[in-house]
């Protein structure tokens, strides 16, 4: 038998039920059965289940559709639940895993999906699995390849931490290899060999060197950057490497895609061998059109960039804009002492359902 969640209760109440419920990714079935459950108690909503995903939306015949989602999957736990609540100096806070990333985001979607039974706009609301881990698992790619048609919309808002703020679209992310050849040799005789990491000086200098970009996309300045994360090199103390690698991390405004991302990359280390490890675009945030408009309204808030990557990309990709908007520091996400401020829950519970009714 499932867990009963009161999906019309209080917000605060309903955010520490979703997260004294364990979904490390992988266990998600338990939550997911609940918020079905629960879910289908409503008559005004369409409840679909992909996996331990749960798709609930509306068919008032509106002219425009928005998807609002959230993964219900969290990082491990470390000894940080059950929830508490905490005061300090300047606020309160809900501690727990999960309170951040990003159930107290899922609450919210939960009570507006219950409560708010006339929408302007049709909703669907999307509670998906797998975002924590490997994205060839995450759940809502999962549905935009098998049922695309169930994300079909004008404007899309993820509710991912954001500090009750907009966060429009997102950088994309490539990651590439650098790879240095030379010759192997005993250290006491290093002039019989070719010193491979000897030859990272210039990349590395390259990389030292690099002014990022700053590039304005749809009213919102996103920040580029292209960093070294990872070197490898050598198999003993006493013999001259053969060969090393860079790996690199460029961070892209949402403005390019990842073949010109790969293009700048190729052409900033010409002559290097440069191999791609892996990449995605980013997602522009879509800020001109009306809804978005109205939504940053609604919120009270100034729209910022996304530097990091989320899944409002994956929205992109379908062609639906999209913002990230949600309770929580994004800093403490994943944190062992992961809270959030019981206040940022309360005020995207009033934004959402303001714009969603106004």
């Amino acid at each position: 038998m499932s867990v009963k969640l009161e999906i019309n209760a209080d917000v605060l109440e309903l955010t520490r039920a979703l997260c004294d419920i364990n979904s490390v990714s992988g266990n998600e079935k338990e939550l997911a059965d609940a918020i079905e459950t629960s879910l289908k108690a409503y008559g005004h909503l369409e409840v679909i289940r992909d996996g331990d995903a749960i798709i609930a939306r509306t068919n008032l015949g509106r002219a425009k559709r928005v998807v609002i989602a959230g993964h219900i999957d969290t990082v491990p736990v470390a000894d940080n639940l059950p929830t508490k609540i905490i005061d300090l100096e300047r606020s309160h806070v809900l501690w727990g895993r999960g309170t951040v990333d990003m159930k107290a985001g899922v609450a919210v979607q939960l009570k507006l999906a219950a409560t708010i039974t006339e929408p302007n706009v049709d909703v669907t609301w999307v509670f998906y699995d797998h975002e924590e881990v490997d994205s060839a698992l995450n759940g809502l790619g999962r549905i935009s390849r098998n049922s695309p048609e169930l994300l079909k919309a004008d404007f899309a808002v993820l509710c991912e931490p954001s500090n009750a703020r907009v966060e429009g679209g997102c950088n994309g992310t490539l990651r590439a290899i650098i790879r240095l050849a030379g010759v192997k040799a005993h250290s006491a005789r290093p002039w019989m060999g070719e010193n491979a990491l000897h030859k990272a000086a210039k990349p590395l200098s390259i990389l030292a060197s690099y002014v990022p970009e700053e590039i304005e996309v749809d009213g919102l300045v996103y920040k580029e950057s292209l960093n070294a994360v990872l070197m490898n090199s050598g198999i003993a103390a006493n013999v001259i490497p053969d060969q090393a690698t860079i790996t690199v991390n460029y961070r892209f405004a949402p403005s390019k895609n990842s073949a010109q991302a790969e293009a700048h990359l190729r052409e900033l280390f010409a002559g290097y061998e440069l191999e791609i490890a892996d990449f995605a675009d980013g997602a522009r945030p879509g800020l001109d059109l009306p809804e978005a408009a109205a939504f940053v309204k609604a919120t009270g808030t100034t729209p910022f960039p996304k530097y990091g990557w989320t899944d409002v990309a994956r929205f992109s990709a379908l062609g639906i804009p999209a913002v990230n908007f949600g309770p929580g520091d994004p800093n403490k996400a994943h944190a062992d002492d992961e809270a959030v401020e019981i206040a940022q829950i309360y005020a995207c519970e009033k934004a959402l359902s303001l714009w969603l009714t106004a």
